[in-house]
């Protein structure tokens, strides 16, 4: 197909976005471990579950069965204040790099959140009112996720309470504005509100705070306060149902000019956007009916797949939540506060872990310098000033093109651009600045927080 047959920006028309939520552990022939009551070592049952979580949400969270979950009208009509997305062709870069590869990214910008995080706040949001809770609780760390849960608390008039990791609270004042100007109570975690908070701050005093410390205080609001419930932006298996809307109109989009991607990569933190993205493409890859080299990236502050552990782990730094079979760097794992790029959380879904441990995908770590990098690279090309998650994906994807480069194939590479910069100025006046370092935590640490790992018979 000749160049200019595929137009700078694809969309789909409102009749074309998807109608159903696609749920990718349908086609695993080796279904996600079960979440595990950290108490009795067994599944978590429904009943357990709906303590802390909407009982709809609870259903979908333990179905691995149903591939395709109808998208309820309220929350398909609020996705079309803001989507489809579109899916952009980046010629500008290509020329600028001189690559024969063609690069494609789907953009999830486009709404006042600035990232991907709404296609589920709004889902979750809208099971809390339908289950005629009061409001609900969650924990953010750069805030993308707490901004677009304080949004969708707001359409539905619904109370929000978030606890902001206490170094985001403080680099990005902005986006807890935003929060606050949508009604949401914000803290930084950890915190003297909670228990749990006064515990972490007493063991470790000074602390900048993780997201599992703040998740460790959200679920514990939750379950004091009648009438809420906690939710949670990314790693549960429902996040990522949600987020499969990605992958889906990304896929249709493709379809519609007959291009089928041979690279397709995604930022990975907790794996909602990644999840998300690759849902349909590797279903194709699950069913045997396409092949794809699918392409985790992750800070190298932070490497939960590429230096993890595959074992049980507690998703929170209170160990008060369930224990989760993923990649994990343990529970107690403290990302550096010289690191500013996001995708700080110390494990990886389970849908996510149990691909890349059956060999489905791969995963690369890369230092954040080189990231801000290409994200500054992407910004004077392409003109959009790119999240700091979103560039870890933008740094592969330019990687991979030079790659092309050198070999004169022609490869076509879709990544993710999960959301735009504009709250985390901060980050790149460091970076611009000259003060950003990169910071690669030693075997010594890491082993030192997975011999915590809980004993799983």
């Amino acid at each position: 197909m000749s160049k200019q047959e595929v137009p700078y920006k694809i969309y789909l028309t409102e009749d074309e976005m998807p109608k159903a939520w696609y749920n990718l552990r349908a086609d695993m022939k080796n279904k996600p471990a079960p979440l595990m009551n950290p108490g009795t070592h067994k599944p978590m049952t429904a009943e357990e579950l709906g303590q802390v979580f909407c009982a709809e949400l609870v259903q979908q969270e333990l179905d691995d069965t149903t591939p395709f979950i109808e998208i309820p009208d309220e929350i398909r009509n609020f996705y079309k204040m803001y989507r489809p997305s579109p899916l952009v062709r980046a010629y500008c870069l290509e020329e600028k790099l001189q690559t024969p590869a063609k690069i494609y990214y789907k953009f999830e910008g486009n709404n006042t959140s600035g990232s991907h995080k709404l296609n589920s706040a709004i889902a979750q949001a809208y099971y809390a009112k339908k289950q005629g809770l009061k409001g609900v609780t969650t924990e953010t760390g750069a805030g993308q996720w707490g901004t677009a849960l304080s949004m969708a608390c707001a359409y539905f008039g619904l109370d929000c309470k978030v606890f902001m990791v206490k170094v985001s609270y403080e680099q990005k004042p902005f986006r807890r504005e935003v929060m606050r100007t949508y009604g949401a109570s914000v803290v930084p975690s950890p915190s003297e509100t909670t228990e749990v908070g006064k515990k972490i701050l007493a063991e470790h005093p000074g602390t900048t705070g993780s997201l599992g410390c703040a998740i460790s205080e959200a679920v514990e609001v939750a379950v004091k306060n009648p009438g809420y419930r906690y939710v949670l932006g990314s790693v549960l298996n429902q996040v990522l149902l949600h987020q499969s809307v990605i992958g889906l109109e990304a896929k249709t989009a493709l379809d519609k000019y007959g291009i089928k991607p041979d690279i397709v990569i995604g930022c990975a933190g907790g794996g909602s956007n990644l999840g998300g993205l690759i849902a349909p493409f590797m279903g194709e890859k699950l069913r045997g009916e396409a092949d794809y080299r699918i392409i985790a990236v992750e800070p190298a502050s932070c490497p939960s797949f590429t230096r993890g552990t595959f074992a049980y782990d507690f998703c929170d730094t209170g160990m008060i939540c369930p224990l989760a079979k993923m990649y994990t760097l343990g529970s107690s794992f403290i990302p550096s506060a010289n690191h500013a790029g996001g995708l700080r959380f110390h494990g990886m879904s389970t849908t996510l872990s149990q691909l890349y441990h059956d060999g489905y995908m791969e995963a690369t770590s890369v230092e954040q310098t080189s990231v801000f990098e290409a994200a500054e690279q992407f910004a004077r090309i392409e003109g959009i000033l790119p999240a700091p998650e979103s560039s870890h994906a933008i740094r592969v994807a330019i990687d991979e093109a030079l790659k092309c480069k050198e070999t004169g194939e022609e490869k076509t590479i879709v990544f993710g651009l999960t959301g735009t910069g504009y709250f985390d100025l901060v980050a790149y006046q460091k970076y611009n600045d000259g003060e950003m370092s990169d910071y690669i935590p030693s075997d010594e640490e890491i082993a030192a927080s997975v011999a915590k790992l809980p004993k799983i018979d």
